[in-house]
């Protein structure tokens, strides 16, 4: 089970915080993510982090975007900074199995569970 929030409407240039509640089962996940999808838009990861703390972002949100990972309180934030009009969709959070190597996490594939997703507006 995951479940977001955080999401919202916000002005260009300000900042938001989405945060992913998990379950005990995804506890044990080899990574975690954020993922984004909009109409006309394929579904983007948008950051992931390992269980380890290596992370990557897609780059139109480096340096603006930071994703981490609090395993004592089994969430799971992506902090956003500077937001675009473009930043704009429906955010998802999923979770790995714990097999999946970083490889296949990085490019988006291996995740098994999903959030329902929050909704994020920058006008």
């Amino acid at each position: 089970q995951l479940v977001e929030s955080g999401g919202g409407s916000e002005q260009t240039g300000g900042s938001l915080r989405l945060s992913c509640e998990y379950s005990a089962d995804a506890r044990a996940s080899a990574c975690i993510a954020w993922f984004r999808e909009d109409p006309g838009r394929e579904r983007e990861m948008v950051a992931a982090i390992q269980t380890g703390g290596t992370v990557t972002y897609t780059d139109n949100v480096k340096g603006r975007f930071t994703i981490s990972w609090d395993k004592v309180r089994n969430t799971m934030d992506l902090q956003m900074n500077s937001l675009k009009p473009e930043d704009s969709a429906m955010y998802y959070c999923a979770a790995t199995s714990p097999t999946v190597w970083w490889s296949q996490c990085q490019r988006g594939l291996g995740y098994t569970s999903w959030g329902q997703g929050t909704q994020v507006t920058v006008s």
